[in-house]
């Protein structure tokens, strides 16, 4: 940073640290997520705000190789206890919290203590790709679904203890936890989020939250934002939420879905087009692109060994690897959107859960969408119905070790994420595959559960 860069951020700073100050607001948490999908963070006081902006705040690179269990790994770039990085707050995402009142919160990006950036920074590879999208003359809009199983937080570690009982999807759970859930819709309302909608889920204790898509760094930030506004609200209510991918063996799991569209200005590229259900020719060949690259990108979006007890067939969970309009069980589903309804139509992929980090997932895909529309690719037939019951789908990787071997041998995403970045995911995928071998279901759930 520049000393003229340096002079901006640290008046800005000033500016934001005293409008936080006159709200009682006494700290700022500044996070980021590691390869592991665990968000990690350094706080500063009100009053040190300016100096972060201004100079960073100090932190070890070794986090890009923790693991899960906060155990740690070493890749070629990165590993062992030597080097330093800044964290620089992103001032423009700056939020008070309401289920936190004297808190604030920002992301940050990451640079070396030259200034240069932390080549395994994840917010800016997202920031990369989303630059390389608009180069090729669109914009991607996203946006995560957010899925939680909340427990009573007084449970003993060995027992799940739900304060509702409440079937799928049912009114029952609502108002069992009528007052949680309102306090949770103006925490997020308060914080400037557009809530989209708010409901019971499939699992015991199981809730999703939308919010309203946003650029792909932008989501990834949401992502982590809703999360923590989750937690904060649940603390007050004397709950705990859970969103590992597995929180109880052999049940539905936690998604964590990835809704996706292509816009030139206010044109949607997923509709208006002479392609499969209504889509551009843009549009078309990013999804093939991202469809193509399923297997090698669940190392992205379905990181953990626990990922994979919640990605079986016939759970709307995405376990093969086709697409359709609007089948819940095919890996990406396409949403056509009611015809007078403009940012109706998107895409989801569905086989992601929240052990990601959400930088990683919006780049990731990008980039494999970028890459289907370099080589021209279509779409194949779409399939109806359970592909289980067909018998003739591709299903997806069933382990983590298996999808590690489908990244490693992908150009597009080392090309994407450069070698220390690549190497370094590939490293945490590694170990945390070994740490987890020969592990049960049970001991699986219940070493994850807590920690997403």
């Amino acid at each position: 940073m520049d000393t003229e860069h340096r002079a901006q951020a640290r008046a800005r700073a000033r500016e934001e640290a005293g409008r936080l100050a006159a709200q009682g607001i006494v700290g700022a948490a500044l996070t980021w997520v590691d390869n592991a999908g665990l968000t990690r963070v350094k706080a500063v006081p009100t009053a040190r705000l300016e100096h972060a902006a201004e100079w960073g705040v100090g932190m070890s690179p070794v986090f890009d190789v923790y693991l899960v269990d906060d155990s740690m790994t070493t890749s070629r770039h990165v590993g062992g206890p030597d080097g330093d990085l800044r964290l620089f707050p992103d001032l423009d995402r700056l939020t008070p919290l309401a289920a936190q009142p004297r808190w604030a919160w920002a992301p940050v990006d990451r640079y070396d203590v030259s200034g240069r950036e932390h080549p395994v920074c994840q917010r800016r590879f997202a920031h990369r790709m989303a630059e390389r999208a608009r180069e090729r003359g669109f914009d991607v809009l996203m946006g995560f679904e957010t899925e939680w199983v909340v427990t009573t937080a007084d449970a003993p570690e060995s027992e799940l203890r739900y304060p509702t009982a409440g079937p799928a999807y049912g009114m029952t759970r609502l108002v069992d936890l009528s007052d949680y859930l309102a306090d949770l819709l103006d925490a997020l309302q308060a914080q400037g989020l557009e809530v989209r909608q708010l409901h019971p889920e499939y699992a015991a204790g199981q809730f999703e939250v939308s919010v309203a898509p946003a650029d792909p760094v932008g989501a990834a930030d949401l992502a982590v934002l809703v999360r923590q506004t989750i937690r904060g609200v649940s603390a007050q209510h004397g709950l705990e939420p859970s969103f590992a991918p597995a929180v109880t063996p052999g049940a539905v799991g936690n998604g964590g879905h990835l809704h996706l569209s292509l816009w030139q200005g206010d044109r949607d590229l997923c509709r208006g087009g002479d392609g499969p259900c209504g889509m551009t020719a843009t549009s078309e060949a990013f999804l093939a692109g991202v469809l193509r690259a399923l297997p090698a990108l669940l190392a992205v979006g379905a990181p953990s060994p626990a990922s994979y007890l919640r990605l079986e067939p016939s759970r709307w969970a995405g376990a093969y690897q086709c697409w359709g309009p609007e089948n819940r069980e095919a890996a990406l589903r396409f949403v056509t959107g009611a015809p007078g309804d403009p940012g109706g139509a998107n895409a989801e992929v569905k086989c992601f859960d929240q052990a990601a980090n959400p930088y990683l997932v919006t780049g990731a895909v990008i980039a494999a969408g970028l890459a289907g529309l370099d080589a021209g690719l279509s779409l194949p037939p779409p399939v109806a119905g359970d592909p289980a019951r067909q018998g003739h789908e591709r299903r997806l990787p069933t382990s983590l070790s298996a999808a590690l071997e489908h990244f490693d041998a992908s150009d597009t995403l080392r090309e994407a994420l450069g070698d220390p970045l690549f190497e370094s995911v590939a490293a945490v995928r590694r170990a945390e595959s070994e740490l987890f071998q020969g592990a049960s279901a049970q001991d699986i759930t219940a070493a994850t559960r807590r920690r997403y």
